[in-house]
């Protein structure tokens, strides 16, 4: 699988998802992408899920006919988000 982290994404989530393809925008020069234009970006990629800790993405963003899928953390913090990879890794692959 395809995962496209967003910008306020922990770098270190990467690492919870061996075998998978996990890229950062900003290692796409994605990083001053607004959310509508990203979205278009990552699905021209061929990306199936963007991890975001931005809640409000799925009520600015119209995803219907997408292929993408958002998946929405509940924080952006990495000490939280790290002692819980089981949780951060049912939400993208669930």
């Amino acid at each position: 699988m395809r995962i496209l982290l967003d910008h306020n994404v922990p770098i270190g989530v990467r690492f919870f998802f061996a075998g998978h393809e996990v890229v950062a925008a900003h290692e796409m020069g994605w990083e001053a992408v607004s959310n509508g234009e990203l979205l278009a970006a990552a699905e021209a990629e061929n990306f199936e899920v963007l991890l975001t800790a931005d809640r409000n993405i799925e009520y600015q963003q119209n995803m219907a006919g997408r292929r993408i899928r958002l998946a929405v953390l509940w924080t952006n913090r990495w000490t939280v988000l790290r002692t819980d990879p089981q949780r951060v890794v049912a939400l993208v692959l669930g």
